[in-house]
């Protein structure tokens, strides 16, 4: 890809999740969620692969309809009320509207088939890009909306994420659609707590996006992108490797690493809000997560590969691990015993 036309690109991103996050009036965001959408598409297509460009057009049939439910909601509201502030949506009919549009967005049940699709025929750093940096806007106009929203339909669809989330990656071989479903699966998580406590939701996303961020660029370091290859990547960088277990362990939530944190503090939060249920129910769909980030880790670390395969393995890799990839999986497994010290910024 053009190396200007790539910044042209990453600015752009930039640029639309800047004006989305800071503004106040619908139609500024809607221009930021546009403006994202279209900067990302050139990052899908630039292999020119078939299946990338299948990839692009899915995701921009998607953000399209979801954008024009935007506008169709923002401007409902407007014509009732009067507001085009995003904080006063009051309409039931918008209100509606917009958690589908966010849902679409987002790539939540029942909106998610075009997820591990798109990310499927994206590059590595790509598929980053659409699991953390283009979720930021939608979760925060969900986030700026989260008072007035429906909550049994919240509810309803965040348990359903992480039951499809978990279920469907079981019997998954390619490793982008299983971290797509296991971004669908934190979704689940983030959204069920969203009216109770919008501040840690964006705490379980910034987490998110820290490990997740670890793991796309470890597997990108060691060219991984099925279970196969990655029985055979242990030869190459083994502390990378050592480091990617715990880092998809923390993904699962284990304690005593980093991802355990916003798992307890859901639980704790909806167990004071009398959710009993709900806190118990999610938490036993988290174990059909567990099974497949468990699988990721036996494949990593622990398998040893057959010695009758027909393609040369590399035993070593002349680059030197990237020290961004080191503090990303320190920080991604060791953080727990500072939580006294996030829980203040929160």
């Amino acid at each position: 890809m053009n190396p200007h036309a790539k910044l042209l690109s990453s600015m752009s991103l930039l640029l639309g999740t800047t004006i989305t996050i800071s503004s106040n009036h619908w139609m500024m965001a809607w221009t930021g969620l546009e403006i994202n959408t279209l900067a990302i598409i050139p990052l899908i297509s630039k292999s020119h692969h078939p299946r990338a460009i299948e990839a692009a057009i899915k995701y921009f049939l998607v953000q399209a309809a979801a954008s024009a439910l935007v506008l169709f909601s923002s401007l409902t509201n407007a014509w009732f009320t009067g507001q085009w502030d995003i904080t006063q949506l009051n309409h039931p009919t918008s209100c509606l509207l917009l958690t589908t549009a966010i849902a679409m967005k987002l790539g939540m049940v029942p909106f998610h088939f075009w997820f591990p699709e798109v990310l499927q025929g994206s590059t590595l750093t790509t598929a980053l890009l659409l699991s953390t940096v283009m979720k930021f806007p939608p979760i925060t106009i969900l986030l700026m909306t989260s008072h007035s929203l429906n909550s049994t339909l919240l509810f309803t669809m965040a348990i359903a994420s992480a039951a499809l989330g978990g279920w469907m990656g079981l019997n998954q071989t390619q490793l982008r659609k299983i971290l797509a479903f296991s971004s669908i699966s934190h979704l689940g998580w983030m959204t069920i707590i969203m009216i109770y406590n919008p501040k840690l939701t964006l705490l379980t996303f910034y987490l998110y996006t820290l490990i997740t961020a670890t793991v796309f660029l470890t597997l990108n370091k060691t060219k991984a992108l099925k279970l196969s290859t990655m029985m055979t990547s242990w030869t190459k960088i083994p502390t990378l490797n050592a480091a990617l277990m715990l880092t998809l362990l923390s993904l699962a939530g284990l304690p005593p690493l980093t991802g355990f944190l916003p798992k307890w503090l859901i639980i704790q939060e909806l167990t004071k809000q009398e959710l009993t249920p709900a806190a118990t129910i999610i938490t036993m769909l988290s174990l059909l997560s567990l099974f497949f980030y468990l699988r990721l880790t036996y494949y990593s670390t622990i398998t040893l590969p057959p010695n009758s395969t027909n393609h040369m393995k590399q035993w070593h890799i002349n680059k030197p691990t990237n020290a961004m990839i080191a503090i990303l999986a320190t920080t991604s497994t060791l953080l727990l015993p500072l939580s006294p010290m996030i829980l203040t910024t929160i």
